[in-house]
């Protein structure tokens, strides 16, 4: 029997929709708190949870991560008397079933239950044991786990795969996972650097050209296209591509035929498409530098690769990882970390994600030289300053209330941090005065939906 819990505040709801439940045939239960909520879903097994948005004691939508990854991995039906486009978007991403407003008809949120439980049940009936090839992609953490089931999913089709992530994460990583794992594994896996593609050279580049195409063409060359025939195309930093070049490319995704440079017979070559991005191409898409339509060819299914500041569970194990290579390369025993060592790899932000972690262990087995443990002394002074600053937190201090030898700087620099001053001010007002309705903030401010969320995003302001 299906098991049902509801975390709402309002106790009408949680006694409306456990009748509900128990009546249909499940087995309900409920908590008025996001506190209480969290701690049954962690002690017990449910199948599916309502989640209300705005709890007394905390946000549900921030808590939908939590949740989704608890043991029993339920479900996730949002319920929320405060609707908003944003955050139905961040609810689905964060991969709720269903994203409802108050009041709610129980004749939807009815078969909203039996279409979320029949689905659970046919994933069950056909999960089989995760088994994937997975060479240097480090760590066990339930954020990095839910990707790889993607990549476990997605790997014995044909269907063109777009890796997101920030730079530095592993994209080009898991890129390779894919094609380790797929009836290609094999074949070729060709890399294009979409950001080194020059306007000039591109086309010969991907498509290669014939003797005496052009100057310099002293022989007919295979493009990076026909080379990946019966393997895999990268397509690196996708959203780098020239926006001519994308027209051109266009064709040759959909019907995987070209012609070289100075060339007449049309050429095929069977490959299969794996795109990566750091960049939000929606954006690129709305602000004119990426095509949509190219877009859609990509993304048939999109895979989001976490940041390290996400991953805190695989940040041990990969610079575990990553000192064991260094060592090796070195001809080191190994070396021991400080108990101050992890907290400070688990405190730092990394902006640079794994990328710069292996550069931070580089740097600290260097500086450790011979001793057997390293400490936080040995890490970057980038990163320490960064943690240092941390832990004292923000100090505000008027301009007019600091000595006059330090207030009297450049005018460019006063200005900037009097904008800076004026404009957090403003957008948390902004935000209070809308409730973080971002229609609302929009019509007042007079901003663009984009221009608002690169503000808040800014001055680290949230949206509920």
């Amino acid at each position: 029997m299906a098991r049902i819990l509801i975390i709402d505040d309002d106790t009408m709801i949680c006694e409306t929709l456990v009748s509900v439940m128990q009546r249909i045939g499940y087995t309900a239960d409920s908590a008025c708190t996001l506190a209480d909520g969290l701690i049954k879903v962690k002690q017990d097994i449910f199948d599916l949870i309502f989640l209300d948005v705005r709890l007394p004691d905390g946000n549900g939508l921030e808590a939908l991560p939590i949740i989704r990854n608890a043991p029993s991995q339920p479900e996730v039906i949002i319920i929320t008397g405060e609707g908003s486009q944003d955050g139905a978007e961040l609810a689905i991403r964060n991969g709720a079933w269903d994203y409802t407003e108050k009041p709610p008809s129980l004749e939807k949120l009815t078969l909203q239950t039996i279409r979320a439980l029949e689905y659970r049940k046919a994933v069950r009936m056909e999960s089989t044991p995760l088994v994937l090839k997975r060479d240097s992609i480090i760590g066990s953490g339930s954020v990095l786990k839910s990707c790889l089931e993607q990549v476990a999913a997605a790997s014995p089709g044909m269907a063109s795969i777009l890796i997101q992530g920030e730079t530095g994460s592993g994209k080009e990583l898991l890129a390779r996972a894919v094609h380790s794992n797929s009836p290609r594994q094999l074949k070729p896996f060709v890399v294009i650097d979409c950001a080194s593609l020059s306007e000039n050279l591109a086309e010969s580049i991907l498509f290669g050209n014939v003797k005496g195409a052009f100057t310099g063409a002293d022989r007919t060359r295979d493009g990076l296209v026909k080379a990946a025939d019966n393997g895999v195309l990268f397509l690196d930093e996708v959203g780098e591509m020239p926006l001519n070049i994308q027209k051109i490319f266009l064709r040759v995704l959909q019907e995987h035929r070209f012609r070289q440079v100075g060339g007449k017979a049309e050429i095929s070559s069977d490959f299969r498409l794996i795109s990566a991005t750091h960049r939000d191409l929606n954006a690129q898409v709305k602000a004119g530098g990426f095509r949509q339509d190219m877009l859609f060819r990509l993304r048939s299914i999109a895979i989001e690769l976490p940041p390290l500041r996400k991953r805190g569970d695989d940040i041990k194990e990969l610079a575990q990882y990553f000192m064991n290579i260094i060592l090796k390369h070195y001809d080191q025993g190994t070396k021991g970390f400080s108990p101050e060592f992890l907290q400070a790899l688990n405190q730092y932000h990394w902006p640079g994600n794994v990328r710069e972690l292996y550069g931070a262990m580089e740097n600290a087995i260097a500086v450790a030289g011979n001793s057997p443990m390293l400490f936080l002394k040995h890490l970057p002074v980038e990163i320490r300053v960064s943690i240092a600053r941390s832990a004292v937190g923000p100090q505000k201090q008027h301009p007019a209330d600091l000595p006059w030898s330090q207030t009297l700087g450049k005018l460019k620099e006063y200005r900037e941090a009097m904008i800076k001053e004026a404009e957090e001010h403003y957008l948390k007002r902004l935000l209070q005065v809308c409730r973080a309705n971002i229609q609302k903030a929009c019509m007042i401010s007079g901003l663009s939906r984009p221009r608002l969320y690169a503000l808040f995003k800014k001055y680290n302001l949230k949206i509920a």
